[in-house]
């Protein structure tokens, strides 16, 4: 849900149960979580603002604004750059710079087979994305779990560099 696509939209969407229910994971850290953790994420901890300036520790997932074209590639070089792996979710916007580190640093991306809708703050389902969504794994835990989830939700690519 980039800027691009609906102006004026909020950059405030959650992720749906039936993604961590297909990973089948806990995260330590939710690193882009909603003020006061929002939804259900299953993870033990989360930071909700401010996370680019802080410390990220142990298995982590990741869904974050999706803003506008390159706001994305200070989170994706943090998260590639965390030493105890974990759980990403992106567009799928393969020609974009910020997607080349994902392509070439992660362990393994999955591509999901149907477009997710993601939720509205206040509960309500969105409207189908113009994109598919993509979710990238760091460590053996990571791919572990894309592979769990490849029957549900689509297909394991493995990159190679």
């Amino acid at each position: 849900m980039g800027i691009w696509e609906k102006i004026g939209e909020t950059d405030e969407w959650y992720t749906p149960q039936y993604i961590f229910d297909a990973l089948g994971e806990r995260f330590d850290l939710d690193v882009a979580a909603p003020e006061g953790g929002g939804p259900y994420v299953p993870a033990d901890s989360w930071i909700s603002s401010d996370s680019l300036n802080k410390i990220w520790n142990g298995f982590i997932w990741m869904n974050p604004p999706f803003g506008g074209r390159n706001e994305l590639l200070p989170w994706v070089h943090k998260f590639l750059d965390h030493k105890d792996g974990g759980i990403g979710l992106v567009p799928d916007r393969t020609s974009a710079s910020w997607f080349a580190p994902i392509a070439t640093r992660s362990d393994a991306i999955l591509f999901t087979s149907s477009r997710v809708k993601f939720y509205r703050p206040d509960g309500s389902i969105g409207k189908s994305p113009a994109n598919g969504t993509a979710i990238f794994a760091v460590g053996d835990r990571g791919v572990s779990a894309l592979l769990r989830a490849a029957p549900t939700l689509g297909y394991v690519l493995k990159p190679i560099s």
